[in-house]
């Protein structure tokens, strides 16, 4: 049974849900493209402001590029203080032509808003936000301290956040993180998110001839770069999907009873997702389960091999050069720079006319499924969607949830807010309205249970 005084604060989201509505349409009527620095300080200025009237502390901090948005209310030493993490960047609305409606004029559509950034991640945090302003509105004060942290470069791969946190380590004291990012399951019941991979990513680039050559006068002679890299590659990764670059997967920390329990509870169809994505088998290693694939192991993933000709017809070419960029989705406890040292000495030791060339990285995160913030997470998500969440003791992306576990030292969540078909990065992106009155009322549990605790 719902408390009272939690009780108070739904009825108030449910008496302005068409206001609530109308002001996240707003919100998200103003573009902030940080890969094209498009309205990031305005957005940036417009959030302060928001904060502010909530009783905030707040400024936009300054960084080597985009700005930071901070704000804090402290209510009590005696209160667990959250920080809430999110970001006010969006990427870039592209391709205009296969948008419905105007991505920066949002529109319903079906019981859905429709513009960009409203699921990733503006309709989210903005849903954050008018859970802080509900429990003020009835009841004059917030049950927990808050801090608000939102970033405006996360788009374009969070350069800035590690060293931001760590300048700013004194504002940022926190007890526990909660990101309100990405989908809810695609059944749409409610997820808790305890961890994320990280990523790194590089090229490989070869060259063996100051020119292309006729592949009839020079074939034989002057060495092929797309095949040098082809076989460099298969050195790389097995026919069967094991990864064999040596000393890779040896820190590797395997799961732990509670994180394989919480895995085997969650629902998948795998010959559904065959049947949607027109898949035939999945990829190797064969009989390995499909969550355990995305959460426990790393991997080698080639996005793009580029060399010689691809235009219509023939052409008898002997290409000069060649490059592959890859990544690899890591997880704890391994780092960018382990897995490059690894790389680098692979590819000097069977290709060393290869360039190896590091690209952007981030380092996974993992917080403890025993941790003592879940139940209170799993407890607020119940008393707002009337269901229990799945746990997710993490997930095949990246989020720079790092900056939170590994420099500030607390426990760090995701519990998102959008529906599985947001469409997030791509047009016609959207979010159910029913999800985001529901992300208001998960976020305004979320901090009258954090209240319940002592410091």
């Amino acid at each position: 049974m719902t408390d009272a005084k939690l009780q108070a604060v739904f009825d108030h989201i449910e008496a302005n849900r068409d206001s609530f509505v109308e002001r996240v349409m707003d919100y998200v009527r103003h573009p902030s493209i940080s890969a094209h620095d498009i309205g990031i300080r305005e957005v940036a200025a417009l959030l302060v402001e928001t904060l502010k009237e909530l009783g905030m502390e707040a400024e936009a901090v300054a960084t080597a590029n985009h700005p930071m948005v901070l704000g804090k209310r402290m209510v009590s030493p005696d209160k667990p203080t959250v920080l809430l993490y999110g970001h006010y960047d969006v990427q870039p609305p592209d391709p205009l032509e296969l948008w419905v409606s105007p991505p920066f004029e949002p529109t319903i559509r079906d019981g859905r808003i429709y513009a960009r950034g409203i699921g990733d991640n503006k309709g989210q945090h903005f849903a954050q936000l008018l859970a802080i302003e509900s429990h003020l509105a009835v009841h004059g004060d917030l049950p927990c301290n808050i801090i608000f942290l939102l970033e405006g470069e996360e788009e374009i791969g969070s350069p800035q956040i590690a060293s931001f946190v760590r300048e700013h380590a004194d504002r940022l004291q926190a007890d526990l993180v909660v990101t309100s990012d990405g989908p809810l399951h695609e059944s749409g019941l409610p997820v808790i998110t305890f961890g994320v991979r990280g990523v790194a990513s590089f090229e490989l680039r070869c060259r063996t001839a100051s020119r292309d050559v006729h592949s009839g006068n020079f074939g034989g002679i002057v060495p092929n770069p797309i095949w040098k890299l082809v076989q460099l590659l298969a050195t790389m990764k097995s026919a069967d999907g094991e990864i064999t670059i040596e000393g890779i997967n040896e820190p590797v920390i395997p799961a732990t009873n509670s994180e394989r329990e919480a895995m085997s509870r969650l629902p998948v169809d795998i010959e559904q997702v065959k049947a949607d994505l027109g898949l035939a088998e999945l990829d190797g290693p064969a009989g390995r389960g499909y969550f355990d694939r995305l959460m426990f192991h790393p991997t080698l993933t080639i996005n793009g091999f580029h060399g010689g000709y691809g235009g219509p017809g023939m052409k008898t070419v002997l290409p000069c050069e060649a490059f592959v960029k890859c990544d690899m989705r890591l997880v704890e406890p391994l780092t960018p720079d382990y897995v490059y040292e690894k790389i680098r000495a692979h590819v000097e030791n069977r290709a060393p006319d290869v360039e190896f060339v590091p690209l952007n990285s981030m380092l996974p995160s993992k917080t403890s499924m025993d941790s003592p913030f879940a139940a209170p997470l799993r407890r607020a998500v119940e008393a707002a969607r009337g269901v229990e969440p799945l746990l997710y003791p993490g997930v095949g992306g990246s989020l720079p949830d790092y900056a939170f576990t590994k420099i500030l030292g607390v426990p760090s969540f995701v519990v998102p807010y959008a529906n599985a078909d947001e469409a997030n990065h791509a047009p016609n992106e959207n979010l159910e309205i029913v999800r985001f009155v529901d992300g208001i009322r998960t976020g305004s549990a979320l901090l009258w249970e954090l209240g319940k605790l002592g410091a």
